[in-house]
């Protein structure tokens, strides 16, 4: 993802992360004592929240920004570097949680992901996850390609958000049966506004460019886009998700 994440801002201003994704730990039907893996813990707090279900915990992290906060929050987890692709967990997990982090990982990437997740997983352990699905925060993406577009600019989406099928065929083909798929609207609000969330969530696109020019196309698109995601008062980012149970064969 190569993506410099400040982690206490992270945790502090956008919590929504890791709370939206509790009830996504309800998926899991593993008897206490399981080894589960939380693929891409960030700051750990849904990691503890499966140890707190009963589980034997470890924490992978590809940030270690993330995983010193982590570390500082919860000295009684396991937290480890690691990346995606090719981490390795000593022994078979029984279950590989993961919250917010599969549609990070380019569209080329995808195969070689999956296919790691299935050799750390035992036979008839269980994958659960949460990302970005078809369609996620696509009205931000598309105000920000029309401007970069009348700057001259290229606007870079390295975000992979798939639907339902693409992504089951992805898993079937690495040995994973999936057993429950759901693709849903959420809108998001958001405590640091539209501005905010394009500062920490889509910082790729920004990367070649002056601050000056940045802060403009921000300002641009922050006065383009609150009409249409203003809700109460408060920015709502038009989030599509899509949560996957898949059990390997």
């Amino acid at each position: 993802m190569n993506i410099q994440w400040d982690s206490e801002d992270y945790k502090k201003s956008f919590s929504f992360v890791h709370k939206y994704g509790k009830d996504l730990t309800e998926l899991i039907t593993l008897p206490k004592g399981s080894f589960i893996c939380d693929l891409g813990c960030g700051g750990g707090q849904l990691t503890s929240e499966l140890k707190n279900m009963g589980y034997d915990v470890i924490g992978i992290d590809a940030s270690e920004n993330m995983l010193e906060t982590a570390k500082r929050s919860y000295p009684d987890i396991d937290f480890r570097f690691g990346d995606a692709l090719d981490f390795k967990l000593g022994r078979k997990a029984d279950g590989i949680f993961s919250n917010a982090v599969f549609h990070w990982i380019s569209a080329e990437n995808q195969n070689a992901m999956i296919k790691n997740i299935a050799e750390n997983l035992r036979h008839g352990g269980q994958l659960v996850c949460e990302f970005g699905g078809k369609g996620c925060a696509e009205t931000v993406h598309s105000a920000l390609e029309k401007i970069f577009n009348e700057k001259g600019l290229v606007y870079t989406r390295d975000f992979f958000f798939p639907t339902i099928g693409e992504y089951a065929l992805l898993l079937e083909r690495h040995g994973l049966r999936v057993v429950y798929a759901s693709l849903f609207d959420r809108p998001t609000p958001q405590e640091k506004g539209i501005s905010g969330w394009i500062k920490m969530f889509d910082k790729k696109p920004f990367e070649n460019l002056s601050p000056d020019i940045t802060e403009e196309i921000i300002a641009c698109a922050e006065k383009t886009l609150s009409p249409v995601l203003m809700r109460s008062g408060t920015a709502c980012i038009d989030y599509v998700r899509i949560r996957i149970k898949a059990v390997r064969l």
